[in-house]
């Protein structure tokens, strides 16, 4: 059954919790298997990387959560270039060894194919396991879409192609998706907002495609 959870904007004080849902929502998705092939150290590590990226969103855009922290939306105002996480290459080092080269290559990738237009990256939208088929993932797009278009603001994601049904639904059109090397498919998929009177017009440029390199093995990997 649908239900309409309350949904605020995450505080300093939930970093720690805001990453470990995030771990826990992806820790077992072909993207995070992919990430950290190894089980037994993977939602710790997935854990210490979210705790970087959460950091950098309350900083360079926000995110938001349900009371229950059942659900978080993460993401970031690309209204103009945003700098990279502080100390981003020594602290994923510490957080993501021996399987840092994963992240970085992925950030790389999926950095070719953004929009360089002024957007809202949707970096996140994470549901617990428990909390699924419950409309809160839904529920969330809403109260994100609803924030854009007060502003017609273009807005941009990258998903799974299982998941795109749902962005589909709250007017998400997908882009030529992305194979990661030896690993899933990426679906990103861009958002125009719906214009009101008097707004501005809807910027319509487009991302460019991006072959995926030839990744080197992890030491998991080989």
């Amino acid at each position: 059954m649908d239900v309409n959870p309350r949904i605020r904007t995450a505080r300093w004080a939930d970093k720690e919790p805001v990453a470990a849902l995030v771990a826990h929502a992806l820790h077992s998705g072909p993207l995070a298997q992919w990430l950290v092939p190894d089980p037994t150290c993977r939602r710790r590590i997935l854990t210490d990387v979210a705790v970087i990226w959460v950091e950098h969103a309350m900083f360079f855009g926000d995110i938001q959560i349900t009371d229950d922290l059942s659900a978080a939306a993460m993401g970031f105002h690309r209204y103009r270039s945003i700098p990279p996480p502080s100390n981003y290459r020594s602290r994923l080092a510490d957080a993501a060894s021996p399987h840092a080269r994963q992240f970085e290559l992925l950030d790389q990738l999926l950095t070719q194919v953004r929009p360089t237009e002024p957007h809202y990256h949707l970096a996140v939208l994470a549901v617990l396991p428990a909390a699924r088929r419950r409309g809160i993932g839904a529920a969330m797009l809403t109260h994100h879409e609803s924030r854009l278009d007060r502003i017609d603001m273009p807005s941009w994601t990258e998903t799974t192609p299982d998941s795109q049904d749902v962005y589909r639904r709250h007017g998400y059109l997908p882009r030529p998706a992305l194979t990661l090397p030896d690993g899933p498919v990426i679906a990103p998929m861009r958002r125009n907002p719906h214009p009101a009177p008097g707004s501005w017009p809807v910027n319509t440029a487009r991302p460019a495609t991006v072959t995926a390199p030839t990744c080197p093995q992890s030491d998991a990997q080989r």
